[in-house]
């Protein structure tokens, strides 16, 4: 070997270990992202559920209770009712479903959309919410990479969805989610994750005051409520999440896009202009924006981050 190729072989080494090095790395994010896609896709699985029955262990619980107080006694045990029990089945025919009709998406493919038992048809919704909760698990994956960041992002995303759902079905927020999403929100926040703990408290102050100020105006206005106090709480956790400064960003998002879907809806004569119309979904939406594109968004609209 001459001394030209001496000189040139420890910088085509070099290079060739850094190919070598950067290939795998990219194989090892590419194997993460994915694996966090599956793990979103069965959360989503588990999402439908919550979707479904939160609401009627709500309505079943407050049920018991007005009975409670009209009858003066308590009301006898219902059969169990909750996340867990009872297992799913059809609600047409009470099949109930086995675990290889449960896969996440594949099942309703498979069945084609319908029940293995009386062949009512089941709602695309279900494996829509999974695959979308399976792309915006890895998406946010890409975008935070492992850590502590896109652990608190997963909760954020998976609670949202469910709200968006939950209010957009039954016009409610329970506080059985709103409530320890504020609290999470804090506790990431306490290491820094997305904002500093302090503005993240007063980011759930702000959220909060902003849409009450805005329903007791409106409701001193026009003598009715514009809004539900769901509302106010959803924003809360929000600036919970993200801070005192994404909260102007967040409820302009919200309000835009509530605006412009509500036209739509009415000049398409799907809903009448004094229908109300929950606002929660579009509140979810602009959180979910806010988790990869707000400090953008935010640096753009207002020059602060």
């Amino acid at each position: 070997m001459d001394l030209s190729l001496r000189c040139i072989y420890p910088s085509l080494k070099w290079v060739r270990q850094l190919v070598v090095d950067t290939f795998y790395s990219l194989q090892d994010k590419s194997m993460f992202i994915f694996l966090i896609g599956i793990i979103g896709l069965l959360v989503g699985s588990f999402l439908n559920v919550v979707i479904h029955r939160l609401p009627l262990m709500l309505e079943r619980a407050f049920k018991a209770e007005c009975a409670a107080f009209e009858c003066g006694i308590e009301p006898a045990p219902a059969k169990p009712y909750n996340l867990m029990v009872p297992r799913s089945a059809c609600p047409h025919c009470q099949h109930q479903i086995t675990a290889l009709e449960n896969i996440p998406v594949l099942s309703w493919l498979a069945l084609k959309g319908k029940c293995s038992q009386c062949k009512a048809v089941i709602s695309a919704r279900y494996p829509i919410i999974e695959l979308l909760t399976a792309l915006i698990s890895a998406g946010l994956a890409w975008h935070f990479g492992m850590g502590l960041a896109l652990a608190g992002a997963l909760i954020l995303a998976w609670f949202l969805i469910a709200l968006i759902m939950i209010d957009a079905d039954t016009y409610l927020l329970p506080d059985s989610m709103t409530l320890p999403l504020i609290w999470l929100g804090l506790l990431f926040n306490s290491f820094n994750t997305f904002t500093t703990l302090q503005s993240a408290v007063y980011g759930a102050i702000a959220g909060y005051l902003s849409l009450w100020s805005v329903y007791w105006a409106f409701k001193l206005f026009t003598g009715k409520e514009g809004m539900g106090y769901g509302d106010f709480k959803l924003l809360a956790a929000l600036g919970a999440w993200f801070g005192w400064s994404m909260i102007p960003m967040i409820i302009l998002l919200s309000s835009f896009a509530g605006a412009t879907i509500g036209i739509v809806m009415v000049l398409g004569q799907k809903r009448g202009w004094n229908k109300p119309m929950p606002f929660g979904p579009y509140l979810g939406v602009a959180g979910l924006l806010a988790l990869i594109w707000g400090k953008d968004l935010s640096l753009a609209l207002y020059g602060i981050a």
